[in-house]
């Protein structure tokens, strides 16, 4: 049996279904209030009709008018009075259920931050989880409480006009049958692949896109800058024959659903010119009546196609809601480790079950005061390793372990254990001396000078006119990239961790300030293991190790000195580096 997606994905919800049971009278008063307000529509046209075919002709007694004059009033105001009520309550409804989601969804952040990179990329967490708020607010405004209201309608028109006919009823039944369940049905069953391929084709949009613009420099470098742009506009080319394909077979089914609709009027034009021949002044009275009514209830049906079609999209966020619930364990009680060893034994990674394997079957040790550098193109994974290497993320297979804990299971502890340089780092709009110290709230001025100094910031900051407790800027703009990348190395100085990871801390700095900033950090963190992830080779000769991930595979590594004597591969990019050709 065929069932929805929707249905399918709210299965095994606990986020949205509780607070169907919750607030099912607000939910269920929303639904009759729709309903009203489309009977008070088609009220409105039936007793307009009877009243104009009934005033053309001379009446036996003044209320056969008059009533019909009152309930045309009546009915003219109720309609817009329901709309306005049922709109009060059904976004009353729907606001207070979505705050109270995004109350638990801020709970949930909270409490397990660091693992929502599991499911998501960096960046997209806050923005994606907000969207997902916003359309299962849209599931219920847009589909469920139409799709209620139009099934409450069918059962009353089926059942009203089965009180005259049963036959023309049932021929009525099976009419209002394909509008309401077939065309919907249909629709999401053809339109509903066109839109898992749209989603997968915007997701390669979007995650190549954002690759390769981050790495551009290595396409137009290896002058292949055309073979993307006509990657990406293979994409695009396929996005709008689906999306062209979408509209057309909505297009489809609009037409169909209007014949169909047609078809049952004039079916009522029928039944209703043979029904009531000669009864109360004629068929003319009640043919008005029961024609005009039903064109009012159009707007309930005509929606149920598209509606239905986006349960689809709706069924996503429901899933991803869901995974939110999933807590990763971590280790309680942790005990103090003094085996700072990396270890990844088969190692893979997907950000979603669908997607691919970013990282795949990769096997690596990092000995304690290695200094280990990590190189490959964007998109090649490394910086996926990264996030794992800190915990922030947990292997779809194999493991990762620090002394042989897995670090996803450290939670916060493994601040205690590997400190992080970012590309960019942050200060904040405070002193410098707080700015510092924030590793170690316990370290003194002295212990804060003493680290500006090794980092060759000492003679800055006394120079200032309030020298530690000088105010910096939000983002630290009053200082250059050098200066807050040696900032970052004093904060972790004074965090004193084994084991540090620079994350790219040189991208965007001139040569020049880019080797004199590699020097000092690997002057100061001699007896630290350091792991360096780059996507270029200055500075290299200074590692013990060197690791190309390529596709998420570890493709080659050594020695800085043993590949370049052995490695053709590692000659060739060091070359292009340094800006020298090879014989």
């Amino acid at each position: 049996m065929f069932k929805l997606p929707i249905f399918q994905a709210l299965k095994e919800d606990q986020w949205v279904k509780p607070y169907l049971q919750k607030y099912r009278w607000p939910l269920l008063l929303a639904i009759f209030l729709g309903f009203c307000t489309f009977f008070s529509a088609g009220a409105l046209m039936f007793n307009s009709g009877f009243l104009i075919s009934r005033s053309a002709s001379l009446p036996e007694n003044i209320l056969l008018v008059y009533v019909p004059i009152v309930l045309t009033r009546a009915f003219g105001i109720a309609r817009p009075v329901f709309r306005y009520i049922e709109r009060l309550t059904s976004h009353n409804w729907v606001l207070k259920m979505t705050s109270k989601l995004r109350l638990k969804l801020y709970r949930s952040l909270e409490k397990d931050a660091m693992f929502f990179k599991q499911n998501y990329r960096m960046g997209d967490i806050l923005g994606l989880l907000a969207d997902d708020i916003q359309y299962i607010q849209n599931l219920y405004l847009r589909t469920i409480f139409p799709t209620a209201i139009a099934w409450l309608l069918y059962i009353f028109v089926v059942v009203a006009i089965g009180v005259f006919s049963l036959p023309f009823a049932l021929f009525m039944a099976i009419l209002f049958f394909g509008l309401v369940v077939v065309l919907p049905l249909w629709s999401v069953v053809i339109n509903g692949a066109r839109q898992e391929k749209e989603k997968q084709l915007k997701q390669a949009l979007y995650t190549d896109l954002t690759d390769n613009v981050l790495g551009v420099g290595d396409w137009i470098f290896s002058q292949r800058g055309q073979e993307y742009v006509d990657l990406h506009l293979k994409i695009e080319e396929q996005l709008y024959v689906v999306q062209e394909h979408k509209r057309k077979f909505n297009r489809q089914i609009q037409l169909l659903f209007q014949f169909l609709y047609s078809f049952l009027v004039l079916g009522l034009i029928v039944w209703t010119s043979q029904r009531f021949v000669g009864n109360h002044g004629g068929a003319a009275n009640w043919i008005a009546a029961f024609v005009l009514s039903a064109f009012p209830l159009v707007d309930a049906f005509v929606v149920l196609p598209e509606a239905t079609q986006e349960s689809n999209v709706y069924k996503d966020s429901i899933t991803r809601l869901n995974e939110l619930s999933e807590p990763i364990e971590q280790v309680t009680n942790l005990p103090e480790i003094d085996d700072f060893t990396i270890s990844a034994n088969q190692l893979a990674f997907q950000y979603h079950k669908d997607s691919k394997f970013v990282l795949k079957q990769l096997s690596l040790t990092i000995t304690p005061g290695e200094k280990v550098a990590i190189l490959g193109r964007s998109g090649s994974g490394k910086s996926t390793l990264a996030t794992l290497i800190r915990g922030d993320l947990q292997p779809t297979q194999g493991s990762l372990t620090l002394g042989g804990i897995d670090t996803y299971r450290f939670g916060d502890e493994i601040t205690k254990y590997i400190g992080v340089i970012q590309q960019t780092p942050y200060l904040f709009h405070t002193t410098i001396f707080n700015n510092v110290r924030m590793a170690n709230d316990n370290a003194t001025e002295e212990e804060v000078w003493q680290v500006l100094a090794r980092v060759g910031l000492d003679k800055l900051v006394a120079s200032l006119p309030e020298g530690l407790h000088t105010m910096v800027d939000e983002a630290g703009l009053r200082f250059s990239g050098g200066e807050r990348h040696r900032m970052a190395l004093a904060r972790i100085l004074l965090q004193d961790t084994p084991i540090v990871l620079l994350d790219e801390p040189t991208v965007g700095l001139d040569p020049l300030t880019e080797q004199a900033l590699i020097d000092t950090f690997f002057s100061e963190l001699a007896d630290r293991t350091v792991i360096w992830i780059t996507h270029h080779l200055q500075g290299v000769d200074l590692m013990d190790q060197v690791l190309f991930v390529e596709d998420g595979q570890l493709e080659m590594s050594g020695s800085p000195q043993e590949l370049a004597k052995n490695n053709s591969r590692y000659q060739k990019l060091k070359a292009i580096d340094e800006g020298r050709l090879l014989n």
